[in-house]
């Protein structure tokens, strides 16, 4: 039995099981720390209890992935209020009393998709999830990257033509980055309704694809990964992935010249075959890999010791 937390800034969502398959989960919107952490660990003892193995969390951020950091495991700079330098992994853990694993959100959800959905099989993938903000996983040989941080990019910083696109930008820290640029925010702000009221021939589809394009291109380029899932809210729209290959396809200029892009660009950038679920599939798959963990470390621990015996 396993447990798994997507934490996201709008909304917690908590399920046990060993897969998307058979999950038992609920949802709840995110409040305060106590609040939200208190219906946390009620659903954890009500569902599972001290049959629970490990519990793995993706969690919005920026969080600290480092495990020699003293802040591991805590939410650190966000702008969400409350939840800067909260310790969300200490706090189930201490709760709970199970191996907990730690991830960011999109890291999580690739995972997910990793192990059960749209990247099996792949070393290299990347996931884009396009919505309240912008933020991506990336895998290498076959691990989530982490690094100094982990990767950001919802921040990368994108051509901006003002005399096309007059609008400043949304974020707060860079305004006309790409989240800044390309988030539901971002569009709700520059064109005064939400992206999910907009028609499909709205000039804002065109534009919002060239964003997200120049970005793939960016991605493609550096980290060449062999398959890009986009998700998230404002992907919800049947035109946008044909505009985005097709404005993909003119950014690159025929550069890349690989038949996963020249010939397969509709498997090469893709939705998440496990839709919304894949960021509590990711988690289960950490708490998954930290059940492992643990359980090596325990048979580690009675090899030693029956050795100094």
């Amino acid at each position: 039995m396993l447990g798994g937390i997507e934490a996201g800034g709008t909304k917690f969502i908590c399920a046990v099981g060993t897969g998307p398959d058979d999950l038992v989960k609920s949802q709840f919107p995110t409040t305060t720390p106590e609040e939200t952490l208190a219906q946390v660990i009620s659903f954890f003892r009500s569902n599972g209890g001290r049959d629970l193995e490990a519990i793995g969390i993706g969690s919005f951020g920026p969080v600290d992935l480092d495990p020699a950091s003293p802040s591991y495991g805590h939410i650190t700079s966000t702008p969400k209020v409350g939840w800067a330098n909260f310790d969300l992994m200490g706090s189930v853990a201490k709760a709970l009393r199970v191996p907990v694993g730690f991830d960011t959100d999109v890291n999580a959800a690739l995972l997910g998709e990793w192990r059960w959905g749209a990247a099996q099989g792949l070393a290299n993938a990347i996931y884009l999830t396009i919505g309240t903000g912008v933020g991506g996983g990336v895998m290498v040989h076959g691990q989530v990257v982490h690094g100094l941080v982990h990767p950001e990019i919802g921040h990368l910083r994108i051509p901006h033509d003002l005399a096309e696109d007059p609008f400043r930008g949304n974020c707060p820290f860079h305004k006309d980055c790409l989240e800044g640029l390309a988030s539901g925010p971002a569009m709700e702000k520059r064109w005064g309704m939400k992206a999910s009221a907009l028609p499909p021939n709205h000039r804002a589809w065109e534009l919002e694809a060239h964003y997200i394009a120049v970005a793939l291109a960016n991605l493609t380029l550096t980290l060449s990964p062999q398959r890009i899932l986009l998700g998230g809210g404002v992907m919800q729209q049947p035109q946008l992935f044909r505009m985005i290959r097709d404005e993909f396809s003119w950014v690159l200029n025929g550069y890349v010249r690989h038949p996963d892009i020249l010939d397969h660009l509709d498997e090469y950038i893709q939705p998440p075959k496990l839709g919304g679920s894949a960021g509590i599939a990711g988690a289960l798959f950490l708490a998954a890999q930290e059940a492992a963990s643990a359980e090596f470390e325990d048979i580690l621990k009675r090899h030693n010791k029956g050795e100094r015996g």
